[in-house]
């Protein structure tokens, strides 16, 4: 059984990031298929980028990110849920990925992003060229949800029909990579 790890990329005090996780890792959990360890970076707490020596050495020296690593080593494939600030994704995604980089290579990713009218597409663009250079693989299938606020009541993220197929498609492609992509690492 794949370990999928969901990673819900907003740390704002007051958010809705929280919700949409929740809902893909229940999705998750409910699908039968994956092994599921949810973070949220929120409470994971990653200072800024405090290691001396570039990830690729892997010599790290903070216990923080020594954890983190194990924690994304392990993991088989990865669900983001990102939010879209100023035409581009969170910082807090972007310093989760710097932390580390081989211990994210040959393995899928899909995206739940989540804004106003455009839906956090404008972030996941963005975000692309960074997961490629880190060798993760990304699906086709990506869940984008507009004006996400509306879609939260009393906390909990209520999808669509269409959200809710999207993220099934998602599933399925992250167990058909991960399959490709195992041998490979």
């Amino acid at each position: 059984m794949p370990k999928l790890m969901i990673v819900v990329g907003s740390v704002r005090p007051k958010r809705v990031g929280g919700a949409v996780g929740e809902w893909a890792r229940d999705a998750a959990l409910a699908d039968g298929r994956f092994d599921v360890d949810y973070v949220d970076l929120r409470e994971l707490a990653l200072p800024f980028m405090d290691e001396e020596a570039h990830p690729r050495l892997r010599r790290y020296t903070q216990q923080h990110t020594i954890s983190w690593g194990e924690r994304v080593d392990a993991a088989d494939a990865f669900l983001f849920i990102t939010p879209e600030y100023n035409y581009s994704y969170a910082p807090a995604v972007k310093n989760a990925l710097d932390y580390l980089m081989f211990e994210w290579s040959r393995k899928p990713i899909g995206i739940a992003s989540y804004g106003g009218v455009s839906a956090g597409t404008r972030g996941v663009v963005a975000l692309r060229p960074v997961l490629q250079a880190l060798g993760l693989v990304s699906t086709g299938a990506n869940v984008e949800i507009s004006y996400v606020s509306k879609q939260v009541e009393e906390g909990v993220f209520i999808p669509t029909e269409r959200q809710s197929v999207v993220l099934a498609a998602l599933l399925d492609e992250l167990v058909v990579l991960d399959a490709a992509l195992s041998p490979l690492r």
